[in-house]
């Protein structure tokens, strides 16, 4: 199943690290197979608060997500980005496939309708 790591940046302060933080992330992602979906894009918030970036990287499985954000080449340029930004950052397992239905977590849960 894919899998997602997803990042809420706020107060970024933009400078020489964030620069280099993104002329380096590219090549981190490729060995692992992740791609961004979004990238430094506001969200329409609909319910709460946030005002900030949000950053949504796919990756071919939640294992792969796990081995880029473990992996050196990334870990060297997290403190880049957490000096210069209050984020939040998580990795996320997708769900399998267009025919999903939310009531398909009723079974995974073992709740019965």
């Amino acid at each position: 199943m894919p899998a997602y790591a997803i990042g809420l940046l706020t107060d970024l302060q933009f400078g020489p690290d964030i620069v280099t933080y993104l002329q380096r992330i590219d090549a981190t992602l490729t060995p692992f197979g992740g791609a961004f979906l979004a990238h430094g894009a506001r969200a329409e918030t609909k319910e709460g608060t946030f005002d900030g970036d949000c950053i949504i990287i796919r990756f071919p499985s939640l294992q792969q997500a796990r081995a880029w954000y473990d992996s050196p080449a990334y870990t060297a340029l997290i403190p880049l980005r957490a000096q210069h930004a209050r984020s939040t950052v998580f990795l996320l397992e997708g769900v399998d496939g267009a025919d999903y239905r939310a009531d398909s977590l009723l079974e995974k849960l073992g709740v019965k309708a």
